[in-house]
């Protein structure tokens, strides 16, 4: 039998599960649950979570963001895919294009007319999973900085 998963918008009391989540997918930051609680509570941003049952599976984090995103082409803000991860047993199953999906409509309910993302140069996985998810590659860049 399928698993069924359902997505659902974050509430503040599930910031401790977007952050469980989020610690996979980044490195581990003691801070992230009041990071994650900000985000919910945030308008311009959201931490979506998938469930089969009751188990918090996977979790897109999205946001708008008002100033400069690389092949941007429309007035206003972008829908801005921050991350999306999801359990290895619950991969290859269609959850996170799912969540890809549900982050859209969040974005289009903002008047977004475009959604972005990024990903670092190397990771391979991303660059496909975004491509196969209908992002078209917008640019790569490589960053610099040094101490003065």
């Amino acid at each position: 039998m399928e698993n069924v998963v359902f997505i659902r918008r974050a509430q503040r009391s599930q910031a401790y599960i977007a952050a469980r989540l989020a610690n996979k997918l980044w490195d581990e930051d003691p801070d992230r649950e009041e990071e994650m609680a900000e985000i919910i509570e945030s308008a311009d941003s959201d931490v979506l979570l998938a469930f089969c049952g009751e188990q918090a599976v996977g979790f897109a984090q999205v946001g708008l963001r008002h100033d400069y995103v690389e092949g941007k082409e429309s007035d206003g803000p972008v829908g801005y895919l921050e991350g999306v991860y999801v359990e290895e047993a619950f991969r290859r199953g269609g959850v996170a294009r799912r969540l890809v999906q549900a982050a859209e409509y969040w974005a289009r309910e903002r008047k977004c007319a475009q959604f972005a993302s990024d990903c670092e140069l190397h990771n391979e996985d991303s660059i496909r999973f975004h491509l196969g998810s209908g992002f078209e590659e917008a640019g790569r860049i490589v960053c610099f900085i040094k101490n003065l």
